[in-house]
């Protein structure tokens, strides 16, 4: 007769332990631990399974000289929307495993349906999309919303890990969609759907069966308040490649970004505009966050930062006012708040401008996230011109890291944002020193810097 024992598991990196704490001794995450029952059957089962498969796929234990080792090109299927094929870094490679996370009704199951359709009908390429959350008749009516009711896609309801795998071993689809990760289960483990143990030995064996047939799988995961992926932290590790579809689900846009990917650049976007018919590609994304007004008012400029393999220009607002508080308030979205304190020390200390008795908000337009340091010269400029209450020329541009002397760091591709901010009708720039142009560009006129103070200056004349 099977033992059954329980141990206590965190939801946050799946430690185990004999009792129930307020804190997990592994990570530090309060509340985090919930109840598991184990039964020495399931553990022996557990064990065979992982004794005998490995997420490698099926390979010989060889030992080779690097030199020996073939390097071959990945296969690689294009999905037919172009800015998911970016992110991706060209495409689904065969036998790879792609985690996808964002906030609930954000569109993971209006994009995922819409790329199955578009690849069985412009490549030939068979998919099987399981759902665990939706009945078949919901995906239909979705299908029929997108006007994509007879794509050749076979769907499928299950929830069963084991059963799932039996199926598309018999029909051996190209292409696997699980819809989503959190609703399946494995009857190796007794707890229920969702915990921390079946979130993890589900996507083990989803994971093997893909790398061993060579099955190219989607898995479809939830998201926390934080916005990171739900789960254990060992899921994202498993997987190849780990996208977030971000956005707010009050305006149109969403942005598809990669923050791990085996197989392409990391930190690449792509972004897409939610319409009646599904999500469309937005090939000119600038275009879209640079959509302001006809006038020039305080506290606005325009960057451009680099994502992954392109530069795209964003509007950074900043809105400084007298604070009646004794602890002046520093909201950002879209920047981190830790970034934002030391850019105001910097220019206190090196600028000699202080906002010690000033509420400061930063926004960055579009819902973009700035998580390169190019943009800290736009936020000081957008400070500067809101706290003096001038109005910035619509035709500048500015872009460059601060470092914590005052110097104007050089940032990665700084000719490339040039002439990208050229093209599209900017006239004038501020930019470090070093990411001064060789050649003059036709209509655009460089202002090289190599302190913060000489920035000042400049602002202070084209203000006056």
């Amino acid at each position: 007769m099977a033992k059954v024992k329980k141990v206590y598991v965190c939801k946050e990196c799946g430690a185990q332990t004999p009792q129930w704490a307020g804190r997990c001794s592994d990570c530090g995450a309060w509340n985090s631990l919930e109840e598991e029952i184990y039964s020495s059957a399931s553990s022996t089962a557990q064990a065979t399974i992982s004794k005998h498969s490995g997420y490698a796929g099926e390979q010989k234990s060889e030992v080779q000289a690097l030199g020996d080792v073939t390097s071959e090109q990945a296969v690689r299927w294009t999905t037919g929307l172009p800015e998911l094929d970016r992110v991706l870094g060209g495409g689904l490679v065969t036998g790879s495993v792609v985690l996808i996370g964002g906030d609930p009704g954000i569109g993971k199951s209006t994009l995922l349906l819409q790329a199955m359709a578009t690849m069985a009908d412009s490549s030939g390429i068979s998919p099987l999309y399981i759902s665990g959350e939706e009945s078949l008749q919901q995906i239909r009516l979705r299908a029929e919303r997108l006007q994509l009711e007879q794509a050749p896609v076979d769907l499928l309801a299950e929830t069963h890990a084991e059963q799932m795998i039996q199926v598309a071993k018999n029909r051996k689809p190209q292409v696997m969609v699980i819809d989503s990760i959190q609703t399946v289960f494995t009857e190796l483990l007794q707890s229920a759907p969702g915990t921390v143990a079946q979130v993890r030995e589900s996507a083990a064996q989803l994971v093997r069966f893909a790398k061993s047939s060579g099955t190219t799988m989607i898995l479809v995961g939830h998201v926390t308040k934080q916005g990171a992926l739900a789960g254990p932290r060992v899921l994202e590790h498993m997987v190849d490649t780990v996208l977030y579809f971000e956005g707010d689900t009050s305006t149109r846009f969403r942005i598809l970004r990669a923050v791990k990917n085996r197989f392409g650049a990391v930190n690449e976007l792509g972004v897409f505009g939610m319409t009646e018919l599904g999500l469309k590609e937005v090939s000119n994304p600038s275009a879209i966050f640079l959509s302001r007004g006809e006038e020039s008012v305080p506290g606005s400029i325009v960057t451009v930062i680099r994502e992954g393999s392109r530069p795209m220009l964003v509007e950074v607002q900043a809105l400084v006012d007298s604070s009646p508080l004794g602890n002046p308030r520093r909201v950002t979205v879209g920047l981190e708040q830790n970034r934002l304190a030391m850019l105001l020390a910097i220019l206190h200390r090196h600028g000699g401008i202080t906002c010690h008795d000033q509420d400061v908000f930063i926004n960055v337009v579009g819902g973009v996230k700035l998580s390169e340091t190019g943009a800290d010269l736009a936020v000081l400029a957008a400070i500067i011109s809101s706290l003096r209450n001038k109005p910035l020329p619509r035709d500048w541009v500015l872009f460059g890291e601060v470092g914590l002397t005052g110097e104007i760091r050089p940032v990665q591709a700084g000719e490339e944002r040039i002439k990208d901010a050229n093209k599209h009708g900017f006239t004038h720039a501020i930019v470090p020193a070093a990411n001064a142009p060789r050649k003059d560009l036709k209509g655009m006129k460089v202002h090289a810097v190599k302190h913060l103070s000489e920035v000042i200056n400049i602002l202070r004349d084209i203000t006056a």
